[in-house]
């Protein structure tokens, strides 16, 4: 019998020992707040996860989150996000196995941090209580990401209950904060953790990601000059001098979408997401903020470039009117990270892809691309690791009611990534 009939045979008989694993951690609300800049509530989950990999007989560090780490990599890599609130939220890395001349390591990266469930009257369950229906578990992380941590964590026991030993080390590095732009796996690459080769266990429908945008969260702060409206002429409307910033912003999206093609990431995009700004409808308004996410190529747009033309555009057109030039609009990064791209003719990607190949029942297991962001950025630009992004789960259905994970899906990564490991680190 071959090793992956073997851990074939042995996935079908502790399905339900390694589906509790995925269960008890849905069952952790681990909420983020405030995009992670208010803080987060991870510990609950962090607990349960340290619990089952010390049971396995993992090697376990807690790694507290640092301002100092977030800061080295803004200044040294423009990646990273000030000024989170860190109370009570860390890492834990559980490593097995040796790291042995002949052999190699890997990484398994997930985040144990979810989106906030929003209004509950759109669930048709508690997202807190993992409920399988139609072959789908649902609940709050089932897919992003706690899908991924534990098909991660039953990969290592899916091989220990096999009585194969890992040919090399396995890390599993289980961060916070990934909601908030990745600070967690930066804490993780700024302090050393590195590998042979990363996997980042984001739902992918288990095909294997090779690259993303980077991206840029923008505020920007207009004033105006506040009175009644029935004397709107001598006040200033801040409202209407921050949409002409807004569609200012517009005309150079759309020189972008003109002049950036890559072969298959999308075009660059700029979004405006929150507007705020007045108090009544009577009161002319003397402020006005607007929230934007932009979307830029690797490669093709570094980092520092787009920034300079977001700034340069809101300049450029305050300059055009006889108020703003006078009251400068206030831009502020507010959240940050590069692009990323992993050549597919390396050694670890071919490696994914025999496993791929071997394991998946005619689905999945292609090299695709994504729009958004995640942590691979941050193990390939700053730690140089052969990166890919493979998981269990419809990125489609992350941050929104009713989320998901299939289940024959998500037993397919547990095998995926157990096989990923043998083909890997031997």
């Amino acid at each position: 019998m071959s090793q992956l009939d073997t851990l074939r045979q042995t996935l079908a008989a502790h399905r339900e020992e390694y589906l509790d694993i995925l269960k008890q951690l849905v069952r952790c609300d681990t909420q983020c707040i405030g995009h992670g800049i208010l803080g987060g509530k991870e510990r609950a989950g962090l607990e349960v996860y340290e619990q089952v990999v010390r049971g396995m007989g993992a090697q376990v560090q807690l790694e507290p989150l640092d301002e100092d780490s977030v800061q080295r990599a803004i200044c040294t890599y423009n990646d990273g996000n000030a000024g989170h609130n860190y109370d009570d939220r860390y890492n834990v890395y559980a490593t097995f196995g040796k790291s042995e001349p002949g052999k190699r390591s890997i990484a398994f990266n997930a985040h144990m941090d979810v989106m906030p469930v929003g209004e509950l009257s759109f669930w048709e369950s508690d997202p807190f209580d993992p409920v399988v229906r139609d072959g789908k578990l649902y609940g709050r992380g089932s897919g992003d990401d706690k899908g991924g941590i534990a098909a991660a964590v039953a990969a290592v026991k899916l091989l220990q209950d096999s009585g194969i030993e890992i040919p090399g080390q396995v890390q599993l590095h289980c961060v916070s904060d990934e909601e908030g732009g990745g600070n967690g796996s930066i804490n993780a690459a700024i302090k050393g953790h590195r590998a042979d080769a990363c996997v980042i266990c984001e739902a992918t429908g288990n095909n294997a990601i090779w690259a993303h945008m980077g991206f840029v969260f923008f505020k920007v702060e207009v004033t105006g000059k506040s009175l009644h409206s029935a004397q709107k002429w001598l006040g200033v409307n801040a409202i209407e001098k921050a949409w002409k910033l807004v569609e200012a912003l517009h005309e150079l999206e759309n020189d972008w979408l003109m002049r950036y093609r890559h072969p298959h990431l999308p075009s660059p995009s700029l979004n405006i997401g929150v507007i705020e700004g007045g108090t009544a409808g009577s009161t002319v308004p003397d402020y006005c903020s607007f929230s934007l996410c932009l979307h830029y190529i690797p490669g093709m747009m570094t980092h520092a470039e787009v920034i300079r033309q977001v700034e340069q555009c809101i300049a450029t057109r305050a300059q055009g009117d006889s108020w703003l030039r006078e009251h400068q609009p206030k831009v502020t990064v507010y959240q940050q990270g590069q692009g990323f791209e992993q050549d597919v003719c390396e050694p670890f990607p071919q490696a994914v892809k025999t496993a791929m190949e071997q394991v998946l029942p005619g689905y999945g297991g292609q090299f695709i691309v994504s729009s958004s962001g995640c942590d691979a950025r941050i193990y390939k630009n700053i730690l140089g690791m052969p990166t890919l992004i493979v998981g269990p789960g419809d990125d489609s259905v992350a941050h929104c009611p009713n989320e998901y994970v299939p289940l024959d899906e998500w037993y397919d990564a547990i095998l995926l990534y157990a096989q990923i490991i043998l083909g890997w680190c031997s």
